[in-house]
């Protein structure tokens, strides 16, 4: 047990130094090709004909001024760190094999979409910072979003014979086939809590509680390799949280938010029916922040449409307590604190089952 959680942790603590060490150099590239937004606000990248003036008021000037791509320290920490390990593991053997968490049963889907995402995400970061019509279109992106859903949902389905999803205190539910549809489902779902990152040091901390309450589902589950991914990547993104605490030296962006959230969709299933657990039916829990992030821009949008009036001053509800006065430092603290205790009961639903 002792050392299984070594293997958990040691990963972590590593590519936590690793982004440490990366930040500076991150850093110095970001500000001499001055790779933020040329027009700040959400109207051009939301492709809202009306704008958002509330939204573009309040983010004004750190939009245009702060660097984007920062989810880089993110996700290249996480590959450094888990291809350094394998590397070490193949030339020099213990004790690095023990520290090695990429296998093909466990691991494997959820790094390459860490690692698709992220390229997705970095061309829409470079189109973003160097035009001022913004990055790619909402459509393609979801487009990409879904396609890894689906692949991801088609490899439980026909490679790992996974067509059920666990429920506490039920048991599996068998979908069959719509399995595929759903893995879709909860993936762009997680996408659009991406929005989420619209806060000094808000998402990097949301995500890194996410991802490590997961890995403390899985290491129980006994899928070491799986815990210490997610424990990895947790640890990389405290680094990104140590120079995205206001004020930010960069931002998570598009490459950041869509890596985590593809790869955490997949996380979520791993720790499901083939942990032998309820990984998925506690994502709405554990991800608290995002599930809200999500709800109230849906009820944002139903009220506009049908009712023709705003329920928050802006969505998502992050954006609504600055409007209404709140510091940005109090929403994002309050969303930690919200998160950890949100993860903690998610966690004991997880050992419950």
């Amino acid at each position: 047990m002792i050392i299984d959680a070594a293997r958990v942790l040691i990963p972590s603590v590593a590519s936590f130094v690793i982004g440490i060490a990366l930040a500076p150099i991150l850093t110095h590239y970001l500000f001499k090709f001055r790779a933020w937004k040329k027009v700040g606000g959400k109207g051009n990248s939301m492709g809202d004909k009306n704008g958002t003036p509330l939204f573009d008021e309040l983010h004004k000037e750190r939009e245009v001024s702060t660097p984007r791509m920062g989810g880089i320290i993110v996700w290249a920490s996480t590959l450094i760190t888990a291809l350094g390990l394998w590397v070490l593991a193949l030339f020099f053997g213990e004790p690095f094999t023990s520290f090695d968490f990429i296998s093909r049963s466990q691991t494997w889907l959820p790094l390459f979409a860490l690692a698709a995402g992220a390229a997705v995400g970095l061309i829409d970061d470079i189109f973003e910072v160097t035009r001022s019509s913004g990055g790619l279109r909402l459509r393609w992106r979801l487009l990409v979003v879904g396609a890894i859903g689906a692949f991801a949902g088609w490899w439980f389905y026909e490679k790992l014979d996974v067509s059920t999803v666990g429920v506490p205190f039920v048991g599996p539910v068998e979908l069959g086939v719509f399995f595929i549809g759903f893995f879709m489902l909860v993936t762009l779902a997680l996408y659009a809590g991406g929005v989420i990152d619209g806060i000094d040091g808000l998402a990097g901390g949301v995500f890194a509680i996410i991802f490590m309450t997961y890995a403390g589902i899985a290491f129980a589950q006994g899928q070491t390799t799986l815990a210490a991914f997610a424990a990895c990547v947790s640890g990389s993104l405290f680094a990104f949280l140590w120079f995205n605490i206001p004020p930010a030296r960069f931002y998570l962006s598009e490459t950041g938010t869509m890596a985590l959230t593809v790869a955490l969709a997949i996380t979520a299933f791993s720790t499901d029916v083939l942990g032998d657990g309820v990984g998925v039916s506690v994502l709405p829990i554990i991800a608290l922040p995002l599930t809200v992030t999500v709800a109230t821009s849906m009820i944002q949008v139903f009220c506009k449409k049908v009712l023709k009036k705003k329920i928050f001053r802006i969505a998502p509800i992050h954006h609504h307590f600055e409007a209404i006065g709140w510091p940005a430092y109090k929403v994002t603290m309050r969303y930690w604190v919200i998160t950890i205790i949100a993860g903690i009961f998610g966690l004991a639903l997880a050992l419950l089952k």
